[in-house]
């Protein structure tokens, strides 16, 4: 009974998605989740008999953990649109041009988010900066929207997952009560290979995967300099940003600084686009603040002479976040009557049932972790959920605590992203302009880690007994 809002939302998502493609999340997506939502709700309240306040609440907590989220969307649009507007990105994808050759663009863009993203600890606010403008730059070197969003998502959840700054980390290990950096160092056994395996994979697809020409870069490079005025001084901006990032100020904090700054920098760097935005001839402090609300919050296309740049400079701003907003606040809703009719919980003892030796357990919480990121549409509940559902069981099975929390990044953490309807994988298709479903086969590292977390237990390789008192 339990699994018929399952069915029913991926039936529907099923139609969507074969209907509307890429345009599913313009309604069809959220209508899908809204309609599975209904069909929980009735069931729950007509065949056992729950009370629809104790589901509304379920709902609202579940939206109250997605609110800092919501924030964070909106302003990684106004950075989208700052950023570019003002030089930034185009300055980035011009340097990057005479940098990168199309031959290690790919692997150099995984490692290049992977070291970022460690340093940061956030792959939310590695592809909302670095991984936009390489987006930029390997659309300018003819690769495929999918090897670059896939390129940039391994490497930015990569250094997401060992970073002793990141959020997930820190939840995955204290949740199961494993401490942190005895948690990390053990994560290293699969996240490693998992690394090695996509950076082999993006250096033989990159060797053949460019279509662009040096005449088509030549101008790309004509372009943007006859339609920007490019300056290293620009790459200010996402140093200081890189500053903020690394003083743990709060991400909101941190993302409006950064989009406030790119704004100053589009008056001061680039006052011909100021008039060309503004829809004016003269300049004065009301074109100036016009240009920068524009940029920040609707959708804005800079004329360049070269439809390629043309495709690269739009933006959508804050106004581009919203369908994935609406997306966001459906999922939860989803989430929280399946949690809060207790659907979640019946469904999730079938998993329990079927562990028996030590590979079944850990593939067991690798699934649920996956299960979960589905049906709730959040890693962080599919973190806290899986450490909360499987703890005791690894106690009776007399398993550490640090192989249960490695099988839960392995799987929750890296997984979200894969998925249309799951935050992570909203956001990062609305931030990237590439449908999740698009890139997804290409996100090697993510598809990989789950396969790897498994394999090791397979081998038993490094799975000790809470017995043998391991040194940690």
């Amino acid at each position: 009974m339990s699994l018929i809002p399952l069915a029913v939302l991926v039936m529907f998502l099923a139609l969507t998605i074969k209907l509307f493609g890429a345009d599913a999340i313009a309604g069809g997506s959220q209508l899908s989740l809204l309609t599975a939502s209904a069909v929980c709700t009735a069931m729950a309240i007509l065949i056992y008999g729950r009370k629809w306040v104790d589901l509304e609440q379920s709902i609202l907590q579940n939206m109250r953990s997605a609110t800092p989220a919501l924030i964070i969307l909106l302003l990684i649009g106004a950075i989208a649109g700052t950023w570019m507007t003002s030089g930034i990105i185009p300055t980035l994808i011009y340097y990057g041009l005479k940098i990168l050759h199309p031959s290690i663009f790919l692997p150099a863009s995984c490692i290049i988010c992977a070291i970022i993203s460690l340093l940061t600890g956030s792959s939310w606010t590695t592809i909302a900066t670095i991984g936009v403008a390489l987006m930029g730059i390997g659309r300018a070197l003819g690769f495929d929207d999918g090897w670059i969003a896939g390129a940039i998502i391994s490497g930015a959840y990569f250094g997401d997952k060992i970073s002793v700054m990141s959020d997930t980390t820190v939840l995955a290990s204290s949740t199961t009560e494993v401490p942190l950096f005895t948690h990390i160092k053990y994560m290293l056994i699969t996240t490693i290979p998992s690394l090695i395996i996509s950076i082999t994979v993006f250096t033989i697809a990159g060797i053949n995967a460019s279509s662009i020409t040096a005449t088509d870069m030549m101008a790309i490079e004509e372009g943007i300099q006859s339609t920007f005025n490019i300056s290293p001084w620009l790459l200010l901006v996402p140093v200081l940003t890189g500053v903020l990032i690394a003083k743990r100020l709060p991400a909101i904090v941190t993302l409006f600084a950064s989009a406030f700054m790119a704004a100053i920098v589009l008056v001061i760097a680039q006052p011909h686009l100021v008039l060309q935005i503004a829809n004016t001839d003269s300049a004065s402090f009301l074109s100036s603040f016009k240009a920068i609300v524009i940029a920040s919050t609707t959708s804005n296309t800079v004329e360049t002479g070269n439809e390629l740049l043309n495709n690269l400079v739009t933006t959508k701003g804050m106004g581009g976040m919203m369908g994935t907003i609406w997306l966001i606040i459906c999922a939860m809703c989803f989430g929280g009557v399946m949690y809060g009719s207790g659907m979640l919980s019946a469904i999730t003892q079938i998993f329990l049932r079927v562990t028996r030796r030590t590979v079944s357990v850990v593939s067991s919480t690798v699934g649920s972790g996956l299960f979960f990121n589905l049906v709730t549409g959040d890693q962080y509940i599919s973190i806290i959920l899986t450490g909360n559902l499987f703890r005791k069981l690894y106690d009776e099975r007399d398993l550490e605590h640090r192989l249960l929390s490695r099988s839960i990044e392995d799987s929750a953490t890296i997984t979200s992203v894969l998925i249309p309807w799951n935050s992570c994988g909203m956001t990062q298709s609305t931030v990237l302009g590439v449908a999740t479903l698009t890139y997804m086969p290409y996100c090697i590292f993510n598809i990989v880690s789950p396969f790897m977390s498994i394999l090791m237990a397979m081998i038993g390789y490094k799975i000790y007994k809470r017995s043998e008192n391991v040194e940690q």
